[in-house]
């Protein structure tokens, strides 16, 4: 479970970095029902440069120009830290790298951006009078954050030195594999935030073999957020599927291929 609280180690925000952002605007605002809010001097045309995502008039994501060269447009999660220079010299002591030294946004807190030593992208928040997204778990939010990699057991064990997460491991049925929850350190596992799933490098097709995290949304209804997926130029990498004890669910890319999963939750 996913919350507001700005504890060490959980998901606290999420942006996308897309080529057209009012296309992204577009496209989110009818799959999630999001509204979009453009940064002051922002709007309009092509200097609509990005913004806020919000639903129910609560903020719930980032949306901004994909600008890196040679990069996807892609979702990064940012997970809560107390000390994001820390957390750095924690990253670099462990093997991975530095993609964005720590840097202050103003009074709201201080972000930094890693890759970990497989490839795979995140970033920190250290905040300040900004604690993150104010909507999660709840329809058209953030429910859960995932991980694909190629070394599950090396990433356990760089996140694990970052940020002090636990993990209990799953056996997927059918011989899927193994999937690990992660939970935050010195926190019970009903505050379970994400998976880790091992799979082979060329099923990672979206970065040719690197690891990725992506973002999974509450939907009221994962069939019907498919459908507007596809209708919207988006489409559907796997399921929708239902999964015992989780919910049904969907991998979907939007239309510059970032990807995201669409999860209805098992009622309890």
């Amino acid at each position: 479970m996913i919350t507001t609280d700005p504890v060490p180690g959980t998901p606290c925000w999420l942006d996308l970095g897309a080529p057209d952002v009012p296309a992204a605007a577009a496209f989110y605002g009818t799959v999630l029902g999001w509204a979009y809010e453009p940064m002051e001097g922002t709007e309009g045309g092509e200097d609509m440069e990005g913004g806020m995502f919000r639903r129910d008039g609560k903020i719930v994501a980032g949306l901004g120009k994909l600008t890196e060269a040679g990069a996807r447009s892609a979702w990064m999660i940012y997970y809560c830290v107390e000390d994001a220079d820390a957390t750095t010299r924690a990253v670099e002591q462990a093997g991975g790298t530095v993609r964005v030294a720590p840097m202050d946004l103003g009074e709201w807190g201080r972000m930094a951006q890693y890759t970990d030593p497989q490839g795979g992208q995140f970033a920190v928040w250290q905040p300040g009078t900004d604690s993150g997204v104010e909507l999660v778990d709840a329809p058209g939010s953030l429910s859960w954050t995932e991980l694909y990699t190629s070394d599950a057991e090396a990433a356990k064990r760089f996140y694990g030195d970052v940020f002090g997460w636990w993990y209990s491991d799953m056996e997927l049925p059918g011989g899927g594999g193994t999937y690990s929850l992660v939970t935050p350190s010195g926190l019970s596992e009903d505050r379970m935030q994400g998976g880790i799933m091992g799979m082979p490098k060329d099923q990672l097709t979206l970065t040719n073999g690197r690891p990725y995290w992506h973002p999974v949304f509450d939907v009221e209804d994962c069939d019907a957020a498919v459908a507007r997926v596809t209708t919207n130029g988006g489409s559907v990498q796997m399921g929708p599927d239902d999964a015992e004890g989780v919910g049904r669910l969907a991998v979907c890319l939007d239309p510059s291929n970032a990807d995201f999963v669409v999860l209805t939750p098992e009622k309890s």
